[in-house]
């Protein structure tokens, strides 16, 4: 929550006065709404953890709520108002998964609201602290591993084998006299040289501090660019595209039901219609795709000639049905996991990989001598304007490379999932009001940089992530899989194989 208090600056400088010249052996003790972050109000992050654990029926819970903790914040106290809006969020929830959705969808929103002056100053400091009236356990992954935060100082929550009550801990919420006595606890006698809040109930632990500034509630600041914070946010997780604000939240809830609907009558579409007609369904629907460059013309299966391999960057597993849409035929594609229910609905045939190098290849020469396939050899998804590393086992198995740059956008809800069940990607996507594809045909790669010339398969895998990191303006990085299901999920990414009747490399799908 937010709240608009009495002029501090009769007390407290502002922040903009405060030096942050050769402060690297001082200690800072900062906020975080209003102060470290320009938005005042707490609900957007409270409603983030109600929809991500709880589904769109706690969010609308919370919702109903937020009236009753508006009117105790401001007309009762601070603390009252907080508490509600912990219990309707928290009750019942699993910590694990609450500390699941601080690590991985928290930071993305976080890191768009940092305040500039605040964090100029926060930033100088050798040590840094948070004392903050947040659940400690939503807000310290994000301000440990992307702010640098060296201590955080916020509300502790009550569970019971192993799921949150709702409840806080004593001394309850930090506010108030709670932060000032929690700071004396931490820091015993010593001083903090920085105090940083933005309202009256902050002066308590700004007056232990040597400095205190308060930062001073005004719109139209900018916020920090992902650049100048020590590290860019390149996982995240998590269904919402836009912070939930009550409004933006009402709208969710108010639009989830018809989303679904309409989500459920565009993939009937891309189903059941014959491929050359999917794109003008589409249009029909409300589904913006473009085709941007020259495809290759389709491989002629009297002949001997190997199929097209085409090489996508992924950004949902939407990618190769909208490959296919863009040519106007269905091409096949190999996918490292995919849900059964995506299997069933997929109007492409998908072959499930083994992650067995040899089985793996075998199994695309055989569909390339069937005619063209697409492969995304990041082997899993990204959201932001990076690549992750080419696996380089497709520069091996042909010369026939056509490299293909995948852009995708949303307004409401994103189509992929790391913690979640895969099976709602597709109509997640679907369920925007209109998403769009953007897909770009690179030129074929000439055969004097294929493995045939003498590359290296790595060499040729690299130089297609670049001219597709070049095409899109993205970044390349050498992150993997791996790399991003530890940091979202905590495991690596693996699927355990399921018990079917049917083989490992068996052709799913219609």
């Amino acid at each position: 929550m937010g709240t608009s208090t009495t002029n501090m600056s009769t007390v407290f400088p502002t922040v903009e006065k405060c030096s942050s010249t050769g402060r690297e052996n001082h200690t800072v003790v900062a906020d975080m709404d209003g102060t470290l972050l320009r938005g005042r109000s707490s609900f957007p992050y409270f409603a983030l953890v109600a929809f991500e654990v709880g589904g769109v029926f706690r969010l609308l819970f919370l919702l109903l709520a937020s009236p009753i903790a508006g009117f105790l914040y401001y007309f009762v106290s601070e603390s009252a108002g907080i508490q509600v809006l912990i219990f309707v969020t928290f009750a019942g929830m699993k910590v694990s998964d609450i500390e699941s959705v601080g690590r991985a969808v928290l930071p993305k929103f976080y890191s768009s609201d940092i305040h500039p002056e605040s964090w100029r100053v926060f930033s100088s400091c050798g040590k840094r602290c948070v004392l903050t009236a947040n659940p400690r356990i939503i807000v310290e992954a994000f301000l440990k591993e992307f702010l640098g935060a060296d201590m955080v100082l916020g509300t502790e929550i009550e569970s019971f084998k192993g799921r949150a009550t709702g409840f806080v801990r004593p001394p309850g919420v930090l506010v108030g006299k709670n932060k000032a006595d929690a700071l004396k606890k931490a820091f015993g006698e010593t001083k903090p040289d920085v105090g940083l809040g933005d309202r009256l109930t902050d002066a308590p632990y700004m007056a232990l501090c040597k400095e205190g500034y308060m930062v001073p509630a005004k719109t139209g600041v900018k916020a920090v660019t992902g650049d100048k914070l020590p590290k860019p946010v390149i996982f995240h997780d998590g269904r919402l595209v836009c912070k939930p604000t009550p409004l933006m939240a009402l709208l969710i809830v108010l639009w989830i039901p018809i989303g679904f609907l309409l989500a459920c009558l565009r993939i009937a579409a891309g189903s059941l219609l014959p491929m050359p007609l999917v794109y003008y369904a589409f249009w029909a629907l409300g589904v913006r795709v473009t085709v941007k460059g020259t495809p290759p013309p389709p491989v002629n299966k009297s002949s001997a000639v190997s199929g097209v391999l085409f090489i996508c960057s992924h950004r949902t597993l939407l990618d190769p049905i909208f490959l296919s849409t863009a040519l106007g035929r269905p091409i096949a594609a190999v996918t490292y996991s995919v849900s059964r229910l995506s299997e069933i609905i997929s109007p492409i045939k998908t072959v499930r990989l083994s992650r067995d190098r040899a089985t793996d290849a075998s199994m695309i020469k055989k569909l390339l001598q069937e005619g063209d396939l697409a492969i995304c050899p990041e082997g899993t998804t990204c959201r932001e304007p990076f690549l992750l590393r080419f696996s380089a086992l497709f520069a091996e198995l042909t010369d026939q490379l056509v490299p293909v740059a995948m852009v995708n956008r949303m307004s409401m809800f994103h189509g992929t999932t790391a913690r979640g069940w895969k099976g709602m990607d597709p109509f997640y996507f679907f369920m925007n009001p209109s998403p769009a594809y953007e897909v770009t045909f690179l030129n074929k790669l000439p055969p004097e940089l294929t493995c045939a010339s003498g590359k290296s398969s790595h060499e040729v895998a690299n130089y297609i992530q670049r001219v597709i990191a070049a095409t899109l303006s993205y970044e390349c990085t050498s992150f993997t899989r791996k790399d991003k299901y530890r940091a979202l999920a905590g495991n690596d990414g693996t699927v355990a194989p399921e018990k079917s009747l049917l083989q490992p490399n068996k052709v799913m799908g219609c």
